[in-house]
């Protein structure tokens, strides 16, 4: 385990950008939420899959909605941390860590918001390795893995709860519904995954990658190579 330093922050942002290419959201403000929440003092840490017990519990967190929505409508770091809480009280316990449902976009900083208001490690890992539409184009989901329960939270006081559902595609088309009445954004917290789900079958080194791309185009554009 490491720490994520504020030199970090914008070549995650960069990378991110690289790997989701044009999905999962603009990480801009996302980086400017991070910058804020390092500059009063919070730290992140950084955690290999590999470090995780068979039996912690990992909370899996996304914004879910429209990307020009989430540029319009700014939004406070907190409003990541509401469902995950709510997903904490749903299963009377506490997670070990978060992980990023998708590494591309603004998604690969969410868990890094609510890693920095609960003292929660990040797992360097997600479950798409890019950013793609929707939550059944996952490794978890090709795995045949749980799809529920999955939390929802708007910046109002809004929460939603989806206990059961009859497949993957059902999860994504409830919560995208409760989402655009919700205003067409939203923070999510997905089915929970244990330790050894997520080394079996999630992507690994993920928030890693995306760090290093982002480091490497900074470079080039201090050489003038790019």
């Amino acid at each position: 385990m490491h720490a994520i330093g504020k030199d970090d922050l914008e070549p995650l942002a960069v990378g991110a950008w690289i790997l989701g290419t044009g999905g999962g959201g603009s990480p801009y403000l996302s980086w400017l939420n991070m910058r804020r929440l390092y500059a009063e003092g919070a730290s992140v840490s950084l955690m290999s899959p590999d470090e995780l017990s068979d039996d912690d519990l990992v909370a899996v967190v996304s914004n879910m909605g429209a990307p020009l929505v989430g540029q319009e409508r700014l939004s406070s770091p907190d409003f990541a941390l509401k469902p995950v809480r709510m997903m904490e009280a749903y299963l009377g316990r506490r997670f070990r860590a978060v992980m990023a449902l998708e590494i591309g976009g603004g998604n690969a900083f969410q868990p890094l918001m609510v890693a920095a208001m609960s003292g929660l490690p990040v797992v360097d890992a997600d479950s798409m390795g890019r950013a793609y539409p929707e939550a059944q184009m996952t490794s978890f989901a090709i795995a045949g893995l749980q799809m529920f329960p999955c939390a929802v939270s708007d910046i109002r006081d809004n929460d939603a709860l989806v206990t059961r559902a009859a497949s993957w595609p059902w999860v994504e088309r409830i919560t995208r519904s409760i989402c655009v009445q919700m205003g067409s954004i939203a923070a999510t917290c997905k089915a929970p995954r244990t330790g050894r789900e997520v080394k079996q079958f999630g992507i690994h080194h993920t928030t890693t990658r995306a760090i290093a791309l982002g480091r490497a185009v900074r470079d080039a554009r201090a050489r003038h190579d790019d």
